[in-house]
């Protein structure tokens, strides 16, 4: 018993030195080198993690830094039934990329729902800093929605929902799998141009959504509990990918 006890603290003084070493490691790559993936992914080994299931990692190809089996679950079944269900003229509607790097996850969803899509051009004078902005598609008269995997400090969102309105857009949504709404995000929200911006519940949101009444909530913790049950019972969890769990 005493020796487990200690093998426990081992772990968990383990796991706080890899925390301040990829913290440090963050700052001083500021374009989000894939070394801190890969330092994560250790860190969860050597806690003793045997299977990883996350939900839209920003890049892929970060589940090739596991030595562990990882199911990259996706937002999209959620994404596209939330649309549907509460955007009543979503028929008429526009799936819009901020960049060009999310152009197959707008395509995706505008596929299933079959309608068009536009994506936004921009050039970064540094991380979370715009320089300009181009718009490729037409929005006229129709419902824009933004989708994104992730909302940091929203100025970039901010700017885009600015060009679709002067681009002619009716109503302009967005919607993102990991809400993160550092700094004064919320307040950028509340002055924009957004009807709504939709966020799932990876990241706790009660406090922002407090701050701002925009931000709505997808709940996926169905699909989480869904894959937990299929990876348990030994069972396929590739049907998560493309569909909602059935309640």
């Amino acid at each position: 018993m005493l020796v487990k006890i200690k093998k426990i603290k081992f772990v968990h003084q383990m796991i706080e030195k890899l925390k301040n070493i990829y913290f440090f490691l963050l700052n001083i790559f500021q374009s989000r080198a894939p070394i801190s993936a890969k330092l994560i992914a250790n860190m969860l080994s050597v806690a003793g993690a045997d299977h990883i299931i996350t939900m839209d990692l920003h890049a892929s190809q970060i589940q090739g830094f596991f030595d562990i089996p990882v199911d990259n679950l996706f937002a999209e079944p959620a994404v596209v039934k939330w649309i549907m269900d509460y955007i009543p003229e979503w028929k008429n509607a526009i799936i819009v990329s901020p960049d060009a790097g999310g152009a197959k996850r707008v395509t995706s969803i505008a596929d299933r729902l079959n309608v068009d899509f536009a994506l936004i051009h921009k050039e970064r004078v540094r991380a979370n800093e715009v320089q300009s902005m181009v718009l490729v598609g037409d929005v006229t008269d129709r419902v824009a929605i933004l989708v994104d995997d992730m909302a940091d400090t929203c100025g970039t969102f901010c700017l885009a929902a600015q060009k679709l309105n002067e681009a002619g857009a009716k109503k302009i949504y967005a919607i993102c799998t990991h809400g993160i709404f550092s700094g004064n995000a919320t307040t950028k929200i509340n002055n924009s141009y957004f009807e709504a911006v939709v966020v799932t519940n990876t990241i706790p949101q009660e406090e922002k959504m407090k701050e701002c009444p925009k931000i709505q909530l997808i709940d996926i913790s169905m699909m989480l509990s869904e894959a937990i049950r299929r990876t348990h019972n030994g069972e396929s969890v590739s049907y998560l990918f493309k569909n909602m769990p059935l309640i």
